[in-house]
């Protein structure tokens, strides 16, 4: 069942990108040949108005085919020349193409408003701050909240944290409130060198892991990844910086440790590997407590939030560019769902409405994600389209629809090579 409210998740939002093509073509005129949601062989089909809507295989992706689309007008002969893609002025086809990015984005913030609206949302709020640390030193208290950090305004908890990983070492010159006052200091994260026992995991949120190195202890023992782990030698364990606390602690030699997967309790024997760690800390822990706003700073907040997810795809693919993450970190369609379906299970022991706000914070990061990736000026993609008709609008003529349709071509084998090796990435994590 989980599984099935994660495919739906997904076809919500390809749905919801390939409307924004549908609406905007059939507002300028356009003749939609075909509306389909899925990938391979059709299942299901039926013609409205003109427009055959279809149902297929592979639950993932989408389309929108327009009539005369890529110079293509097979099938449309009966059409007006005026209902043709291809007919109408190049501003328009430019909004057509650009609709399905946009209504991705639409339906990001649509979900943030109802996730701040219903919780609020999370400041950059200090809640402790440890005795003695550099953070101490520079004069912050707990309750403190941060606003800006080197020049870059904060708002959420998050934002600090993404700047912070993406900025690690780096001297933090911080703005921050305290009673309504605004103070300003600096911290400079201090250096530590220590032997610790780790089990080669990346532990996200709520000690759910995120990865894990292919030769660590971990991955030997069995553990997975969306493994979330919840006990440790026999001692339950609620937060990363539990499960952290209580690994490193464990004084060497087996431990147990329970994981919750797949809607079971899993019980895994492990040693951890005692090895030499080098970071940079500052002392300073955070709440996580929501602030509800009232509606205008609710609107606000929203495309805030939506903004930051856009800017975290930004700074995901220069991190893969740049091989600061590997193709471990990098999930498709399979591993979105496997991780839907983990975060639905999970959220099951609040109740119905926490899964609800979990599935739409799923969607916010997902719709903004697809929004970022499809303008991106690739062949095949909304954003190789775009800039197509840009230059056409530059020169004030089209390209050669062959030469063009050639590069589409040539983008869309490449993607798929790149589809397949997602797929089989993702089906070799579940195993």
């Amino acid at each position: 069942m989980n599984i099935i409210i994660a495919i739906i998740i997904l076809s919500i939002i390809v749905i919801i990108h390939e409307f924004g093509h549908f609406i905007v073509a059939k507002a300028n005129g356009i003749a939609v040949s075909e509306f389909a949601l899925g990938l391979g062989p059709t299942i299901l089909k039926f013609k409205k108005k003109g427009t055959l809507f279809s149902l297929k295989l592979l639950p993932f992706g989408g389309a929108c085919i327009m009539a005369g689309e890529d110079g293509n007008e097979d099938g449309v002969s009966e059409l007006d020349n005026d209902k043709l893609f291809a007919s109408k002025s190049v501003w328009r086809r430019i909004s057509v193409i650009a609709a399905g990015p946009i209504f991705n984005f639409i339906l990001a913030f649509i979900m943030a408003v109802f996730i701040i609206g219903s919780i609020g949302y999370d400041p950059c709020k200090l809640y402790s701050v440890e005795e003695g640390s550099v953070a101490e030193e520079a004069g912050l208290q707990a309750g403190d909240v941060i606003t800006s950090v080197n020049g870059k305004r904060i708002h959420f908890y998050k934002e600090y944290s993404l700047y912070y990983q993406l900025h690690t070492g780096k001297t933090l010159n911080i703005t921050y409130e305290r009673d309504g006052v605004k103070y300003e200091t600096k911290v400079v994260p201090e250096y530590i060198e220590e032997d610790v026992y780790q089990l080669g995991v990346y532990l996200g949120e709520n000690a759910v892991i995120s990865g894990l190195t292919e030769t660590g202890a971990a991955a030997l023992a069995g553990f997975k990844t969306n493994d979330q782990i919840i006990q440790v030698n026999g001692v339950a364990v609620k937060t990363t910086d539990e499960a952290i606390s209580a690994i490193r602690g464990c004084g060497g030699g087996k431990i147990s440790v329970a994981v919750f997967r797949d809607g079971e309790v899993v019980d895994l024997t492990v040693t951890p590997v005692l090895a030499h760690n080098a970071y940079y800390q500052t002392g300073m822990s955070f709440s996580a407590a929501r602030v509800k706003v009232n509606p205008i700073q609710t609107l606000r907040y929203s495309a805030i939030e939506v903004k930051y997810w856009i800017n975290t795809v930004f700074e995901s693919l220069k991190m893969l560019v740049t091989g600061k993450v590997t193709k471990d970190d990098v999930a498709g369609p399979v591993g979105i769902v496997s991780a839907i379906s983990n975060v639905v299970e999970q959220s099951k022991p609040d109740g119905v409405f926490y899964v609800i706000l979990n599935l739409a914070n799923w969607i916010v990061m997902i719709s903004a994600n697809l929004g970022v990736m499809n303008l991106l000026p690739i062949p095949a993609l909304d954003g190789g389209r775009l800039l197509f008709l840009l230059i056409e609008a530059v020169r004030g003529k089209p390209i050669d629809q062959k030469k063009e349709g050639m590069v589409h071509l040539i983008g869309m084998a490449l993607l798929m090579l790149l589809m397949f090796f997602i797929l089989f990435n993702d089906i070799s994590k579940l195993f």
